[in-house]
């Protein structure tokens, strides 16, 4: 009897000591694929990305003493707050005065501002649809004040004459902004990032799509940029403007938007500059990834439980059949 109940504690033990083993191994499995969708993939797919190199203008053979660059990403259309409070319900909660200030208590208020040089306007593109809005007015006199500023240090002025403050480097600025300044619609778009072909011919609407053609023409009048950063459409897109000024439409950076998320990487002087794109892990190779896992994951439980022929085991015997015959 002594006996019986040694040799069952004893296999109470083995079973215990099996199982445990068991769920470590799924434990380290599970930890181990989310370890890979939800950190490593990012690495391994961003690797390859550099930031461009800006070319340096040359004179007489002899390069020029090189320009401090400035090293940036672009990042556009995050849409971090969810369906109903970042998307479709954003263009009824348009801003006011309260969501503003917030805004600029969190993030830099200045719409303009110099680094290594290089001058930067941040435009408040919803400011711009001429509806006469209460902000309206205040964006269009704030943007006239920031094109004199800039005209001003284009050009040789005694000090004092462009205003307060330290002068702007004399740089044609970048402009940032949300959305894109006019266009018919993506139609001219290409790349892997732009927009599907079902939607390319669609024209796109004035102050919803894109800024009025008033405002984009006020915008290249006034501000006078060498380049222009924009959003809002989720695709990418690069547009001439005017006398050559060029558009880049960034795509969405979020997988609600595009399969395909990317940011872009810039190297920028104050005469020249050079754009890359980056790519995300494509949206369906993550999904695949944890659904193959979770594939093998039940296949291994089954296994477990007798319920299913060990692979190996299978493909043992079925080779040893071979074999013999």
């Amino acid at each position: 009897m002594a006996a019986f109940q040694f040799g069952f504690g004893r296999l109470n033990f083995h079973l215990l000591k099996r199982r445990s083993f068991l769920l470590l191994k799924l434990i380290a499995f599970v930890c181990s694929v989310l370890l890979f969708c939800e950190f490593l993939i990012y690495y391994l797919v961003i690797l390859p990305c550099n930031w461009p190199e800006v070319k340096t203008p040359a004179h007489g053979g002899k390069q020029e003493t090189l320009e401090p660059v400035l090293k940036a990403m672009f990042l556009a259309d995050t849409h971090l707050l969810g369906e109903v409070r970042g998307h479709w319900l954003d263009k009824l909660r348009r801003m006011n005065r309260y969501r503003i200030k917030r805004f600029e208590k969190v993030f830099n208020p200045e719409r303009l501002f110099s680094w290594k040089g290089i001058n930067f306007v941040m435009v408040n593109s919803v400011a711009l649809e001429g509806d006469g809005c209460n902000i309206c007015s205040e964006a269009e006199a704030e943007l006239m004040d920031i094109s004199h500023k800039l005209n001003c240090s284009r050009e040789e002025q005694r000090p004092g004459q462009c205003g307060h403050g330290p002068p702007l480097p004399a740089s044609a600025p970048v402009l940032l902004q949300h959305f894109p300044l006019y266009r018919q619609s993506d139609a001219n778009c290409s790349g892997e990032d732009s927009a599907p072909p079902e939607e390319k011919g669609i024209p796109f609407k004035e102050r919803y799509d894109v800024l009025s053609r008033e405002a984009s023409q006020k915008l290249l009048w006034w501000l006078r940029p060498r380049l222009i950063l924009s959003g809002h459409t989720h695709s990418g897109c690069e547009v001439l403007h005017g006398a050559g000024v060029p558009e880049l439409s960034v795509p969405s950076f979020s997988w609600r938007n595009r399969n395909n998320p990317s940011f872009v990487m810039g190297s920028m002087t104050p005469t020249e500059y050079a754009l890359a794109k980056c790519y995300l892990p494509l949206e369906d190779t993550v999904l695949m990834t944890y659904c193959a896992a979770a594939g093998l994951l039940v296949v291994l439980m089954l296994v477990h439980l007798g319920l299913v022929a060990s692979p190996v085991l299978f493909g043992y015997k079925l080779l040893r059949k071979f074999k013999t015959v």
